[in-house]
């Protein structure tokens, strides 16, 4: 069968106002369960400020009802995906929960950072996945060559000494100090511009969350922690 190309499916992403986020074939050993019939996956999210405008002037933005983000991306991704006869994944909203941080991976040049988060070579820490295209056909994706990770030549490790309360160290990630510190007024600069550990990165620092989208991420945050810890 013959591949289908590529670059009209990443038009058809930036269409919608989210950001093409690379693609990947599935392996054999991947094309099982719900996969089975699929042999490519095409990410679309949001990286630095592009993809907010297009979301901030949705009717979900401003309707005051849970989970507007969520909401649009549904909405946005299922649409193209009818479209474009593929079939939409996220990465909420689950079971099943899809890896989409190893689908990440092997999409674009992305590596895990010390806080946990993926780091971008061109946007840091300042991008999201919000949903993916699964075709059952074969896609013109192109290989993708191997990087390393920009936090391999990092000796300052910005992002695991500036959190006000010492919430990253290497391989851990102390949410519930995290949290605390949100609720307080200690925690309103973090709540206001963004978790001061992500911005302490230098890779993509000019991409940064503009302060609308930087209060909305950390209230989102806050929102889903205290939701999970209510139903414990």
């Amino acid at each position: 069968m013959r591949a289908r190309p590529f670059a009209p499916i990443l038009a058809a992403v930036e269409q919608t106002g989210l950001v093409p986020r690379g693609a990947m074939r599935l392996e054999k050993s991947e094309q099982r369960g719900e996969l089975a019939e699929f042999n490519a996956i095409v990410l679309a999210g949001m990286a630095g400020r592009d993809g907010w405008s297009a979301f901030a002037a949705s009717a979900e933005a401003g309707d005051g009802i849970d989970h507007p983000l969520d909401r649009w991306s549904r909405r946005v991704i299922e649409a193209l995906a009818g479209d474009l006869g593929a079939v939409a994944f996220f990465p909420f909203g689950g079971p099943p929960y899809w890896p989409f941080q190893q689908w990440a991976q092997r999409s674009e040049p992305v590596h895990p950072s010390p806080i946990g988060l993926l780091i971008h070579p061109r946007y840091g820490l300042w991008h999201s996945y919000r949903g993916a295209l699964g075709f059952r056909e074969p896609i013109d994706v192109p290989e993708l060559a191997a990087t390393r990770s920009p936090c391999d030549s990092c000796l300052e490790r910005w992002c695991l000494n500036t959190c006000p309360v010492g919430a990253f160290s290497p391989g851990d990630y102390d949410v519930a100090v995290c949290v605390g510190h949100l609720k307080n007024a200690a925690g309103a600069d973090c709540m206001g511009v963004g978790c001061r550990a992500r911005r302490a990165c230098p890779v993509g620092a000019e991409h940064a969350y503009g302060a609308e989208q930087a209060n909305f991420t950390m209230r989102a945050f806050l929102k889903a922690c205290n939701s999970q810890s209510l139903s414990r």
